[in-house]
């Protein structure tokens, strides 16, 4: 039988594969990188076979898992699926590479990874990675040949490939591991040092549960510390949006039994173990399956406390989680402690220091030297000054000119050790605004700051402390604007005081609703502990109602993290629809500028929602003799609340209502996206989308995307659902993160499904 001959271009054309090989074994050898060296392949064998695009996926052995990783931007993105599922999975676990022509026709195939993604897959190599011992290490995916179908050479060529890169893909591999433990280590030890840096108990207690859950890749994790007073074992945790007390026995339970025994116990199936009480389970809905708890025990070897950490991602606890969690323990212990005595010496002093705060007398205290040190807030607005103009200053310097009759009563009163009160007495202050001094009406008490020595007399002369003052303003206008601010809005009060108008029985009106609400706000502050929850929301307040304020809106009430606000009350504008849609976009873009600087500062963003609409309301004084409140009621308000509440079902961030809409004067980017029944009532209402405080980055193409939407809702309303889809992938083409056209085709197909009888339009709201 005659040999066949090898012809000059078969010749050429492997010497050529084989030069390629040997380049891209170069190319990848002089990579350390897993991520640039899986791109080059990629880019490689695409190019090389004229194809559209490839992945390379490597297989996880600790979660069964194959992963490719996506560049996006200056980030990478991991892409997982398990390794027995879909084409890639089956050549996984085949190990042999194949051809398929039309993947349409293969069962294997995931056709909703097209359908999501909007990538049309039609034909495809896919073989094992495998190294020199024949390990399959992972596999290569080519999609879509260009020109003609892929061939046998085209599969070698690929398998070839994928064998010469597998050595540099292990060491890649095993350096990515070798730097993962050794950051794992680094941010151990950065963890602890930071952890231990915290006086605060709660909010250590906060990070040590949450650092320990992140630590050993759990589900959450509770630290118990012993209360010697009462025998219980006790924690801090997240509860509505405060920060509430967990108490047991020191003897009860899984923590109980750690506790007492000072042992670790590491319990693979907790409902297997006797001393598990499932009732916290049967409570709270929550199933837990493994349990690791381990003592924490102070320096001189006394147990505090524990640690229990629940529900291990993806198995059981491990002996090195154990040691781990010990080790970690061990570290915080000291701190525990520490923080614990810091919280019972800071008691008091917080007691006094929040009393004072919250007073609305003014108070300023002066040390034995006659330097004053400290003066509240209520001192500081009474006496028309700021911090700089008081503190650190001596009671000659600041109480002088027209104020020295005060300085002579402190002097008195240091040295008689008697106190002494004045009672409607004058004091003139500096208006900063006109640049005229103005008199204020005050009842003043001075009295010396005595010590008890040990003997119980205060009349030794290193027992005097200093001297404290206390201002209560009695001013008219102020005695009733303090009065009147307890009941209702400082707007209110203002006008009230300017003309006197009586809107306090009950006012019929016309005016713009505005309901804001946070998104997630509870998980952000599970962390966060209650003082942390607190000045979180006071620094979001604040942009907040300035927002409103700039335009002329009345700020009504807080309710949680949630506003509510309007516009025409107590003073109505020609343009108050325009100015509640004003006030709602510079909300969100003063949100995101407070973002940026939040994310600079490794806080998480802060998301929210807003809904606005027009009607008529009743605006009055409402409540009890004892307790006033100022505010509105009315159907309308129920629709801005509602329509703030949509926000979450229309991946929405301003919705308003037709209602709005008809009477703006401005031009606007704003979309029609849906007539809908609200909960409650029987009637469709428009909605309205505002999309102005979007720029090109965060929203691109975004009057394509409206226009097309537009025709969209058009079809839809029509019932050609069909086209309408068509139209509402043209806004996805045009922004693929308009999460709106996505909802409209899965409601379009579902409609389609149902061939629903006389087709208004209209969308029935199931939730508030």
């Amino acid at each position: 039988m005659k040999k066949k001959e090898i012809s000059l271009e078969d010749t050429v054309e492997k010497l050529r594969r084989t030069e390629l090989l040997l380049l891209i074994t170069r190319k990848i050898a002089g990579l350390k990188n897993l991520s640039e060296i899986l791109w080059t392949l990629i880019e490689f064998v695409s190019n090389e076979l004229d194809a559209d695009r490839g992945t390379l996926f490597l297989n996880d052995n600790d979660t069964n898992e194959l992963y490719s990783r996506v560049a996006q931007g200056d980030l990478t993105r991991e892409i997982r699926i398990l390794n027995n599922v879909g084409i890639a999975g089956a050549i996984f676990q085949n190990k042999t590479g194949e051809i398929i022509h039309d993947v349409y026709e293969d069962s294997r195939f995931n056709k909703e990874v097209d359908q999501e993604t909007g990538y049309k897959t039609k034909n495809m190599i896919c073989c094992p990675v495998k190294t020199v011992d024949n390990e399959t290490i992972g596999v290569i995916q080519v999609l879509n040949k260009k020109k003609g179908r892929f061939t046998k050479d085209n599969l070698f060529f690929v398998e070839s490939v994928a064998t010469q890169a597998a050595v540099s893909i292990q060491n890649a591999q095993n350096s990515e591991t070798f730097e993962k433990k050794r950051a794992k280590e680094m941010e151990f030890i950065s963890i602890v040092s930071d952890v231990t840096a915290e006086i605060d108990l709660g909010a250590l207690l906060q990070r040590v549960m949450e650092e320990a859950t992140k630590m050993l890749d759990a589900d959450r994790a509770t630290l118990f510390l012993n209360d010697e007073k009462t025998k219980e074992l006790f924690s801090r945790v997240a509860m509505g949006e405060g920060i509430g007390e967990i108490r047991l026995p020191n003897t009860a339970g899984i923590a109980g039994s750690v506790f007492t025994s000072g042992k670790s116990m590491n319990i693979p199936y907790a409902y297997a173990d006797l001393r598990f009480n499932p009732s916290f389970d049967k409570q709270t809905g929550y199933f837990t399956r493994s349990i690791l708890c381990v003592p924490v025990v102070n320096k001189e070897g006394k147990v505090i406390g524990c640690t229990q950490v629940l529900n291990k991602t993806g198995g059981k606890f491990t002996d090195e989680d154990e040691s781990r969690l010990k080790a970690f323990t061990q570290q915080v212990a000291i701190a525990l402690e520490n923080a614990k005595l810091f919280e019972d010496v800071s008691k008091s002093r917080k007691y006094n220091e929040s009393m004072l705060s919250s007073m609305s007398n003014g108070v300023i205290t002066i040390d034995s030297e006659d330097k004053i040190v400290t003066c509240n807030k209520s001192g500081l607005k009474i006496l028309r000054i700021n911090d700089s103009e008081i503190l650190k200053k001596t009671s000659k310097e600041f109480f002088s000119a027209s104020k020295s009759w005060i300085f002579e009563k402190i002097k008195n009163v240091n040295k008689s050790r008697e106190p002494e009160i004045i009672v409607d007495a004058e004091i003139e202050v500096l208006n900063k605004e006109t640049e005229k001094n103005e008199k204020i009406s005050v009842n003043l008490t001075i009295l010396p700051l005595i010590n008890e020595d040990s003997e119980g007399r205060t009349d030794q002369s290193d027992n005097f402390l200093g001297t404290l003052l206390m201002f209560e303003d009695i001013s008219s206008e102020k005695r009733m604007k303090s009065t009147m601010s307890r009941y209702m809005d400082p707007g209110i009060a203002d006008q009230l005081l300017e003309d006197g108008a009586d809107i306090m029985g009950g006012l019929d009106t016309t005016a713009t609703l505005l309901f804001s609400d946070l998104r997630s706000f509870t998980n952000i502050t599970e962390s966060l502990g209650a003082q942390g929850t607190v000045k979180l929301l006071n620094e979001y307040f604040e942009i907040m109602v300035e927002c409103i304020s700039e335009q002329g809106g009345m700020l009504d009430k807080f309710i949680g993290d949630a506003i509510m606000a309007a516009f025409g009350l107590p003073i109505s504008h020609e343009d108050d629809e325009d100015r509640g849609v004003k006030a709602g976009i510079n909300m969100i873009s003063r949100l995101w500028e407070w973002n940026n600087q939040r994310e600079k500062d490794g806080k998480p963003a802060l998301d929210m929602g807003l809904g606005l609409n027009t009607d008529k309301i009743v605006a009055g004084n409402i409540g009890s003799q004892k307790r006033m409140d100022y505010t509105m009621i009315g159907d309308g308000v129920n629709l801005a609340a509602r329509l703030e509440s949509a926000c979450k079902q229309y991946n929405a961030r301003i919705l308003i209502s037709d209602y709005t809409f008809k009477k703006l004067k401005g031009t606007y980017r704003i979309r029609y996206i849906d007539d809908v029944v609200v909960k409650g009532k029987s009637e469709p209402v428009g909605v309205h989308e505002v999309l102005d405080y979007h720029n090109d980055s965060t929203f691109p193409n975004l009057m394509d995307v409206v226009n097309h939407f537009n025709e969209g809702r058009k079809k839809y309303i029509s019932g050609d659902f069909n086209s309408a889809i068509s139209s509402f992938k043209e806004c996805l083409k045009a922004n693929s993160e308009d999460i709106l056209s996505n909802t409209y085709i899965e409601r379009c197909k579902q409609l389609i499904d149902q061939k629903p009888e006389n087709w208004d339009g209209v969308w029935v709201m199931k939730s508030k």
